[in-house]
């Protein structure tokens, strides 16, 4: 009877110190891992990250952590734990494979928030759409088209096509161009399309305009016409210049010709 009450009592005392062990790594280590956690997510607050990348990192590391606290917990119990983190590694790996999309779109939003390509306002062109950028997600992009549609585009086909930042600078260049007759005076032509440019004040006086003969066509001599405007001005500016240039040429006498062809036509005898 005293020999199993011995026995009782060293296995209790062996067991009760595992168990002990066993809660206090638990307790430390949930303690670690929370630490941690905030620690990172605060480095990822103070470098001007997604406030959504950051809540989404911190529960990620921490229950990673917790992961394997747990896991170190029951070995110190004498549990076999060799089973289970194979069980844990197969499942992940399940899972990643069912998730292949969605994880591809998270890393893919991880790279346009640490990179910046373009910021919240910006008029880009990525994934085979264009818009102003209204919000950036961890798994979409959500742009605003210009006649005003809802568009989301999935991070990872943003990042697997060239992007397009049309507001990302200080400056864009117009590319107009006027086509004149061959009959008529190119200089006249250059001094009327100048006129119209420095009576636009939207137009920088830095780059200088460019106003030249680009090419002597078919049916036309054709001059471009090529200012530099602020982002937000380009459009305004573009349609102004094309009807300005149109009305201000034809009355200084100068033909915008359209494409023709002569045919002549021989009788035979």
């Amino acid at each position: 009877m005293n020999e199993t009450i011995t026995k009782l009592y060293d296995l209790c005392v062996i067991y009760g110190l595992r168990l002990f062990y066993a809660v206090l790594i638990f307790i430390i280590g949930r303690w670690i891992s929370r630490i941690l956690s905030n620690a990172i997510s605060r480095i990822m607050k103070k470098a001007n990250l997604d406030n959504l990348l950051c809540s989404f990192a911190q529960h990620l590391i921490y229950f990673t952590l917790l992961v394997f606290v747990i896991i170190a917990a029951l070995n110190k119990l004498g549990v076999q734990t060799t089973s289970f983190v194979a069980v844990i590694g197969a499942a992940g790996l399940a899972i990643g494979f069912a998730l292949q999309g969605s994880l591809s779109n998270f890393a893919a939003g991880v790279m346009l928030v640490l990179f910046k390509p373009f910021k919240v306002g910006d008029f880009i062109e990525g994934g085979s759409s264009t818009g102003v950028v209204e919000e950036i997600q961890i798994f979409n992009t959500i742009l605003r088209s210009p006649d005003n549609k809802k568009i989301i585009v999935p991070n990872s086909k943003i990042t697997d096509d060239k992007i397009i930042n049309y507001t990302g600078i200080d400056k864009r260049r117009i590319d107009l161009v006027f086509g004149i007759s061959y009959d008529d005076d190119i200089k006249t032509a250059k001094n009327t399309l100048e006129k119209i440019l420095s009576s636009n004040d939207k137009i920088l006086e830095d780059p200088k305009p460019l106003i030249a003969v680009s090419e002597l066509a078919d049916s036309s001599v054709n001059l471009v016409c090529r200012p530099w405007v602020k982002p937000a001005d380009y459009w305004d500016v573009y349609f102004d210049l094309l009807e300005k240039g149109k009305i201000n040429l034809e009355k200084q006498g100068i033909t915008i010709p359209y494409p023709q062809n002569d045919v002549h036509l021989y009788q035979n005898k």
